[in-house]
């Protein structure tokens, strides 16, 4: 007897085919359509991220590192609900389209081109939220303590060797993704706000390392530590010299690649492929022997 449909949300095996057939359609977006989407989408992650350094601003000196960094989680889930909401292209959740591979309802060609227009969309719309940052002066704020939270946090991502970056970039994606499949349980905005809130709030608390991202935050920092001003420095009590490995190499090796690849093993292969293996592998067979 078929299982009834809840008017509540979707079941797991219902969600599984509503993201099959949501991420083929993705992929198989007009590529320009594709790419403006995925503007909307760099650019509203970098929002996130705005709204969480701005959480984080002495933060960590009132409530400590463990409260301060859920706050930062909850501020930039923000970001990923209005990607949600908008049907904007996010690297990061577009690399579950290989459930659309699997199934047979893309070409890998035309994955690869996907992936690389939302990925290049993505770079774009984040740049341009740094440029508008960066001219608004936002990073003066707080007697200049706002930028410093950027430089502290770039610095911290730079830190991380490539294996760990990797890793970072695995569990990063395994709640990304997770978040953005339950979403596909929702039938409201609601539900859709409240299913990605907890898991992105998670990566971010926890640290994990979210390429989309850190398009935003390290060239921020980049461009604070190499334009900001000598009074810059003298107002927030800082050595510029502390900041010397914020360099375009260190961020494009050093972390968005072993990131990027993260990312796609951690929400490509661990999330969107695992549930296909689960819900949709040998689907039409079983439908038809039922």
């Amino acid at each position: 007897m078929p299982e009834a449909k809840s008017p509540v949300m979707f079941s797991p095996a219902e969600m599984a085919s509503e993201a099959e057939n949501a991420l083929a359609h993705k992929a198989l977006n007009n590529p320009t359509r594709a790419f403006m989407l995925a503007l909307s989408g760099g650019g509203y992650i970098a929002l996130g991220f705005v709204f969480f350094i701005t959480s984080q601003v002495g933060t960590v000196e009132v409530l400590g590192y463990g409260l301060s960094r859920v706050i930062g989680g909850l501020t930039f889930s923000v970001g990923l609900a209005l990607v949600v909401l908008t049907g904007a292209e996010l690297f990061t959740s577009t690399s579950m389209t290989l459930v659309a591979r699997a199934s047979g309802l893309i070409t890998w060609r035309r994955l690869i081109a996907h992936w690389s227009i939302v990925y290049i969309g993505n770079f774009v719309g984040a740049a341009t939220i740094v440029a508008l940052i960066w001219f608004a002066g936002s990073w003066h704020q707080a007697g200049g303590m706002w930028g410093k939270v950027v430089l502290n946090t770039s610095l911290a991502k730079l830190d991380h060797g490539f294996l760990e970056a990797f890793v970072l970039g695995i569990l990063c994606n395994l709640m990304v993704c997770l978040a953005v499949w339950v979403a596909f349980a929702g039938r409201t905005i609601t539900d859709k706000v409240l299913a990605v809130t907890g898991p992105i709030a998670l990566f971010v608390a926890a640290g994990f390392e979210h390429s989309v991202a850190n398009m935003f935050m390290i060239p921020l920092g980049i461009l604070i530590k190499n334009f900001a001003p000598a009074e810059y420095w003298v107002q927030i009590a800082t050595d510029p010299v502390a900041y010397a490995s914020l360099e375009w190499g260190n961020f494009l090796v050093g972390n968005l690649l072993p990131v990027t690849l993260g990312n796609i093993v951690g929400g490509g292969l661990m999330i969107g492929v695992y549930y296909w293996l689960i819900f949709r592998f040998g689907k039409k067979k079983d439908d038809e022997l039922a």
